[in-house]
């Protein structure tokens, strides 16, 4: 059901995140977004070959329905065997479907399939709902935690000062 992503892909891409994690369907705002959190694009074109760029190891994988895609998740695997996970974005309308769920269940498998044993993520503290989310699925907190890059426009423009990336891990039996 994933596929890996091709250049030309990019902007639909860009697109879909900036929607999954900043923006609203009609006049509601997803259960998961970061309204009050972060503002701003959460990723342009631009950073998104830069970040590929930087770690050519790494891989979007995008599930389609014909030319246009649902949703999509970045993988990277770790010097130590483990793989990251990131990026993770389902079109909002889709959402409340399960989609997330199979998301996250393919990338598991698509994981596991390479060997490794371990996948691990990193959540903003302050999505205490995703955190729940993830951990309802089996990941756990692993005690790591990332500071937020106060000044680096990247992930958008912060709205506190308390951020900061928290660790996820998860076994691959």
């Amino acid at each position: 059901m994933l596929e890996p992503a091709v250049e030309a892909d990019h902007p639909a891409i860009v697109e879909l995140v900036n929607l999954a994690y900043r923006g609203k369907v009609g006049d509601a705002e997803s259960w998961n977004v970061e309204t009050g959190v972060i503002d701003g694009e959460r990723t342009t074109v631009e950073l998104l070959r830069e970040d590929l760029a930087q770690t050519p190891h790494a891989r979007i994988m995008v599930h389609r329905d014909g030319d246009r895609i649902l949703a999509c998740v970045w993988l990277e695997p770790m010097p130590d065997g483990s793989w990251h996970l990131g990026m993770l974005a389902v079109r909002p309308d889709l959402q409340v479907g399960g989609m997330g769920r199979r998301m996250l269940e393919w990338s598991e498998t698509h994981i596991k399939a390479t060997g490794a044993t371990r996948v691990h993520l990193a959540v903003l503290n302050a999505r205490e709902a995703l955190i729940a989310w993830y951990e309802r699925r089996g990941y756990a907190m692993t005690g790591e935690i990332t500071p937020f890059p106060y000044g680096d426009d990247r992930f958008g423009r912060p709205l506190r000062d308390d951020l900061n990336f928290v660790t996820l891990e998860k076994a691959l039996g």
